[in-house]
């Protein structure tokens, strides 16, 4: 090309470009066509409705070639759920693969629908409306036509003013999105969001909302896994999706507990997964452990402090030259970790590596897991045909093309060799990041070995390796090697200088509707979007689901391993459903105030609307310098976490719990409340398992005609019953808290909660503290242990219970706890108790399945009954029928508490009665 044509060719291509910016900056899209529907028909029962939509007039063609015939099916699949699908029947588009997201079945009663699909023909428009009270829950109306290109499709719906809108993660905005002033919009696109900036896209893409009202609660999910931006707004909410097909799945949800909606949503993206019981336990993880002797000593360093560590995980570092499924020979040898491994396991403790997609390009060297793959054909490819190349930490690299026929057995494989008990790295779950999937290479990328050179990749060691013989796990060892007291970081830290936070602007086509990328280019800091996967699906359409397909096929590979043990698996990278497999961690979030506080909106979105109930933020930050107060604060907070782990960056200073007198404290306090209660949680995970109602809950869920409640995000109810509310500013010991109107108690003295219905403002919240109220109406299944909590969770089933009764207004509580084995896929036994209180009578109806052959946990007694708010000390007491003598029960006239020994074992039933 000669210097003035290429001159031209610039001038033409920047008019372009600015002409598609001026059209993304204010499209008139209101003003096209929309379609118009003919040939309309339904069956006989009315449960379904089909028709050819045509376009309503000359075609707009705003960001590509408007569709001209399309096709609408309409199923009313459940009494509280509508599916409306729009397809283009002359041309097969991309829909999200069955194999990702299975589609629910379609199982009408006998009775009426819920929710009722209405429309008009011309112009086609389509509204869901509540069945009996005509309210209107969404409609495109006839200003929101319909607009379905080759690459762009768009949906609005009018919205109530003020609208409540929740979900359409992930993101770091306020649990309530904005609707006010500029509104909010939400990118779904997966990327390495380091630092997880509001108002930006993450590394996940749930494409539901649940709308609540005052008049009930509903929610919408669009089954579509292309980038897309919904824009919420003071009166409107609209999809704008850069390919694939409108696919909404509409839910009735309740008029009266938005729990209700939540579980619906669940019958459609599916279950969680139960997790195993140790997973409620303590994990201590950091990106810089430099060597094999740094991870004995922070395992030693934790028992030697008296704090309860579950799980030891080991970061990137512990690999050869960053590469998955290898040790480094001189910082981690395999000898040596394996000896860290055994120790952990004769400890009743467990041990997860972090294992990331990408495998280290390496056609000269000696390296299986790419050779292996290599052989197998399973690396994404170009369109041309060659492996697809990134750039990740271990420098040029494949990824795994998740579709291949192939690549179950490959991944099962590497886990089944690396993570061999017998001769490698026995885990006992996983970590899998980087998996958006993730690269560092700079667009154009055209030379990412140069690249990799530039950016040192992989990062150099910069301190020695250890001897080979350092002991280990000796009483005295960690004493000899003494941690060090922290200080801040001499070289500063600068986000810009993470490979990961490298951004440049797109270079590579990009389809005219750009959507809000904060990466830019669809194809920048990650796998190029024409990629194209075994089936010939590219991942400009599969790249949302990246993470989720890694997900199932690491489940898969750790059941290989173990097929009847129930795996933990922590991800980075979800798509609608992902919980059925794995829990999630926030990601690399920062070491401040404002990331303490939008974690508990992060939990709540993944807990109560996306259905990935184990979550959790690194507690204490990731990135940046945390401090003795805040970490000890965050130690506090994630007690209360599902997912419980104390993580950060190679850059930072140490922050594991015993490095200053504040945390270790609040650890100890904390983990000790936890410990308690974690049977109250399983039982809780084990309920949103089995039905989809979330263990964690907005307040709203609890109180929704409360308004008070609609937008708080910095409280949160832990199970049906704890309500937690934290300290959140730096310097306070105070906690505004609003106390909704109805009975509490407070957790620390078991006395109600004297006023209600109000923000309280509670004083003196120490550093180690955590405010917390108990709901009345409540029967909480709590462990009985002294001062010293249980070192483990296996230790801690050991432990007796008691129940605590804490009765509402009316003199009514009930409870359940669930109990089984804790990690076997299909455990052998379970113990299933129902505990229901009213006007001084407790029933507990206990259900053992399994017979007399229960495991640890199932052998275990109810020592005692204790009831909270006793205004009168009883005439008599009696148990099964049979008075209970004085010196088996006591009242406190003060604290009106009544306890009664009961020494029943867990697993029968019993009755308690007083007058």
């Amino acid at each position: 090309m000669g210097l003035s044509a290429l001159a031209s060719f610039i001038v033409l291509l920047a008019a372009v470009r600015l002409n598609s910016w001026a059209v993304n900056a204010a499209p008139d899209v209101d003003s096209c066509p929309g379609y118009n529907a003919h040939n309309v028909k339904t069956n006989p029962f009315g449960t379904t409705l089909t028709a050819d939509l045509t376009l309503a007039g000359k075609a707009c063609n705003i960001y590509g070639t408007d569709v001209a015939k399309l096709k609408l099916e309409v199923v009313y699949e459940t009494s509280t759920r509508i599916h409306v699908k729009i397809t283009d029947p002359t041309n097969k588009r991309y829909e999200v693969p069955e194999s990702v997201f299975p589609r629910p079945k379609a199982s009408l009663g006998p009775g009426p629908s819920e929710i009722q699909f209405t429309y008009t023909t011309s112009p086609f428009t389509f509204t869901i409306s509540r069945a009996i009270t005509k309210e209107v829950l969404f409609t495109t109306g006839p200003k929101f036509p319909i607009i379905y290109e080759d690459q762009y499709l768009r949906v609005k719906t009018s919205l109530p003013p003020n609208a409540n809108i929740y979900g359409l993660g992930e993101h770091t905005n306020p649990f309530r999105l904005p609707t006010t002033g500029n509104g909010t919009t939400l990118t779904l696109w997966s990327r390495d969001a380091y630092g997880v900036p509001a108002g930006t896209n993450l590394y996940g893409n749930h494409p539901v909302y649940f709308e609540h009202r005052k008049t009930g609660t509903h929610g919408v999910f669009l089954l579509n896994s292309n980038g897309m931006d919904i824009k919420v707004t003071e009166g409107s909410l609209e999809y704008n999706a850069i390919g694939g097909i409108l696919d909404f799945y509409f839910l009735a949800g309740s008029t009266t507990s938005p729990i209700e909606v939540a579980k619906q949503y669940a019958d459609v993206a599916g279950k969680p997964a139960l997790m195993p019981y140790w997973g409620f336990g303590l994990h201590q993880c950091r990106f810089g452990y430099n060597n094999y002797v740094d991870v004995a000593d922070v395992i030693s360093n934790y028992s030697a402090a008296g704090i309860p560590l579950e799980t030891m995980w080991t970061d990137i570092d512990y690999m050869d030259k960053r590469r998955i499924f290898t040790v480094d020979p001189h910082y981690f040898p395999l000898d040596r970790m394996r000896e860290i491994v055994d120790h952990l396991h004769q400890n009743d403790q467990k041990f997860i590596l972090m294992t990331d997609p990408a495998v280290a390009h390496t056609p000269n060297e000696d390296y299986g897991p790419y050779s292996r793959g290599k052989a197998a054909g399973v690396w994404l490819k170009t369109a041309n045909g060659s492996d697809s190349l990134g750039l990740v930490w271990p420098g040029v690299t494949v990824y795994p093309d998740w579709f291949h026929p192939q690549i179950q057995n490959y991944w099962s494989g590497e886990f089944q060799r690396f993570y061999s008990p017998q001769t490698g790295l026995d885990i006992d779950g996983a970590w899998i990041d980087m998996n958006e999937p993730a690269s560092f290479c700079n667009l154009p990328c055209t030379d990412p070995d140069k690249q990799a050179t530039e950016q040192q990749l992989p990062p150099p060691r910069t301190l020695p390796p250890p001897p080979p013989d350092v002991h280990i796990f000796g009483p005295d060892d960690a004493k000899n090697r003494p941690f060090t007291v922290n200080a801040v970081n001499p070289n500063g830290f600068n986000p810009e200088d993470s490979p990961v936070n490298q951004l440049k602007k797109r270079d590579f086509g990009d389809p005219r509707y750009a959507i809000n990328n904060a990466a830019g280019s669809l194809s920048s800091k990650t796998a190029f979007v024409d990629s194209v996967h075994a089936n010939n699906l590219t991942e400009y359409d599969t790249h949302n689901i990246y993470g989720t397909m890694m997900s199932t096929a690491t489940r898969t590979a750790m059941l290989s391993r173990r097929p009847s043990v129930r795996p933990l698996i922590i991800t980075r990278s979800t798509f609608a459903g992902a919980g059925r497999d794995v829990g999630k961690w926030l990601g690399d979030n920062f070491s401040d105030w404002d990331h303490y506080k939008n974690s508990i909106a992060g939990m709540l979105g993944f807990a109560s609307i996306y259905q990935v109930p184990m979550v959790g933020a690194d507690i204490c930050g990731f990135a940046g310098n945390t401090t003795e107060e805040l970490c000890a604060r965050w130690g506090t907070l994630g007690a209360f976490y599902p997912f419980m782990r104390n993580h950060n960056s190679d850059t930072s200073i140490s922050q594991e719990f015993y490095r200053w007198e504040a945390t270790t404290r609040a650890a100890k306090n904390a983990l000790n409340i936890r410990y308690r209660l974690i049977d109250y949680l399983y039982t809780a995970l084990h309920q949103q398992h089995v039905s989809g109602t979330p263990l964690l809950s907005p307040m709203f869920y609890l109180y929704p005609k409360d308004t008070n409640t609609f937008p708080i995000d910095l409280q949160f109810f832990f199970g049906p019953s704890i309500l937690v509310s934290p300290v959140t500013d730096q310097g306070s010991t105070s906690v505004n808290a609003y106390i909704p109107s109805d009975t509490f108690y407070t957790w620390k003295t078991l006395t109600k909660q004297t006023k209600t219905g109000s923000t309280i403002t509670f004083n003196d919240v120490a550093v180690d503290d955590i405010l917390l109220h108990i709901k009345g109406g409540s029967v909480l299944p709590l462990r009985i242990f002294d001062t010293n909590t249980p070192m483990t969770t296996k230790d801690l089933r050991t432990k007796s219970f008691e129940y605590v009764i804490a009765p509402n207004s009316q003199q009514a509580a009930t409870g359940t706890l669930f109990l089984d084995d804790g990690e076997s896929l299909n455990s052998a036994w379970s113990i299933n108790v129902q505990l229901n209180y009213r006007n001084g009578r407790l029933l507990v109806t206990s259900t053992a399945m399994g017979g007399n052959g229960w495991g640890q946990g199932g052998e275990v007694n109810v020592e005692r009954v204790k009831v909270l708010g006793v205004a009168k000390q009883p005439r008599q007491i009696n148990l099964d029928g049979k008075k209970v003598t004085p010196n088996k029960w006591s009242w406190d006239k003060n604290t009106q508490i009544l306890i009664v020994q009961v020494g029943r074992n867990v697993g029968k039933s019993f009755e308690v009665d007083y007058a």
